[in-house]
Order: C-alpha cells, then structure tokens, then sequence
C-alpha cells in the first residue's frame, strides 16, 4: 500500500505537474476514440499498450473481458455500452483478451473455480466458449488450447455486443466497427482477428476493413484446426 501512497505524490508533483494542459482538456469533457473491453487481469494496462493518454480510451473491465448479452445480467456492461456510443459518439468498439488468462482456465476446468461461486456464475456468459472448443478444437492441449480458447472468447463477446440496441443500430448504420485483439504478455505483442484470412494475425499485418468480424456462423464455418498463431 505504501508503494500506492507514493505513487499517488509523484504523480500529482511529477506527472500531474508536467501535463498540465492535457489535464486542463480533460476536465471539460472527455471524447475516446474507443471503447476498449478488456480483462482484470492485472498485467494488462490499456493505456501502456495502445500508447494513448488519459481521456483517449472508454474502459470497460472484468473477469474474462465478458460481454453478457442484451439484458441477461444487472451489471454495469450494458450501461457503459450505450454511454460509449449514444452519448460519447464512439465508433470503435475493441474487445481485447490475452493470454494465460485465468478465467479461460477456469472456464476450460470448473474444478479450479469450485470454491469460487460469484465466478462460476460470471463465467456462464462464456459458455458458448467452451463449447466451440470442446467441440471443435479437441486436437489442442494445454497452453495452445488455452489461447485458442482465449481467441474464441473474444469473438463470442462480440457475437454478444451484437445483441446490444446501441451496437446493432451502429453496425447496420455503418458508422461502427467491432475489432477483436488478442494481446500476448510475453512478447508485448498485439494479434488482431483478421476476417478476410479468417485467423489471427499481428496487428501490423491485419486487414480490418469491414466487415472486421465475421459472424459465428461464418467463424465456425471455416473453423481453423491448427494451433493458435500466436501461441
């Protein structure tokens, strides 16, 4: 805790002191460029990897960068969803998972979260997850199902952003695009779902014009049975 205390000095006599303009802006109102969706997980910094300041991304985070669909619970996804885009005017929603991640874990063998109620009860909202892979990806074990696991989580949140009024007028308004990353801890590296290859490729490398994602029906249409790219 005290290493938080001092933290909070120095950024308020450094950091705070040198940007003071930027601060300035900020307390008149915020305009992001994205609502970025991503996981708890504490090695994961938003700002860090996108290179951005304060004020220039929404964030939205919880167990499992879960998305639950239209109404199905009480928390406050729903809520931040359509302030990012009726109030805020954003057009870029980006759902960024990573790997090593926890909750996939424990999504992938609910024996790690027995003890773990209100998680077990979270992760529900990715069931459909752990279908595709015990149906579809039964060739891949430990670290390689892992990731792949993580990869179709993100784009079966997107499948649930979809359900959300907000997103669906935005989407068929063309006005809004939907991009699924994947951020690898280990190499600081950033893998972006490119529809048009039907894969995972490195963000430089990714073709994300629309449509940035495809639909589940076509995902699992073309259903990749190799390792993750990135793992």
């Amino acid at each position: 805790m005290q290493k938080l205390v001092e933290g909070v000095h120095r950024f308020h006599s450094e950091t705070f002191r040198h940007q003071r303009e930027l601060f300035a802006r900020l307390a008149m109102g915020q305009s992001p460029q994205a609502l970025f969706i991503t996981c708890s997980d504490s090695r994961i910094n938003p700002n860090l990897i996108t290179h951005t300041d304060p004020g220039e991304l929404f964030i939205v985070r919880n167990v499992g960068n879960i998305v639950p669909p239209y109404g199905a619970c009480d928390g406050g996804e729903d809520a931040a969803i359509e302030y990012a885009l009726e109030v805020l005017g954003i057009e870029d929603i980006i759902v960024c998972g990573h790997t090593g991640c926890g909750a996939m874990q424990g999504l992938l063998d609910p024996s790690r979260i027995d003890r773990l109620p209100s998680v077990r009860r979270w992760l529900q909202h990715a069931s459909s997850t752990r279908r595709i892979v015990e149906c579809l990806y039964t060739h891949l074990q430990g670290d390689d199902r892992l990731t792949l696991a993580a990869e179709e989580n993100v784009l079966m949140q997107l499948e649930n952003l979809r359900t959300h009024p907000a997103v669906a007028v935005g989407l068929a308004a063309g006005r809004l695009k939907l991009h699924a990353w994947m951020y690898k801890i280990a190499t600081g590296q950033i893998f972006a779902y490119d529809a048009h290859r039907s894969q995972y490729v490195d963000l430089a490398e990714a073709n994300t014009a629309p449509p940035s994602v495809p639909s589940l029906a076509e995902r699992t249409a073309h259903a990749v049975k190799a390792p993750p790219a990135h793992a």
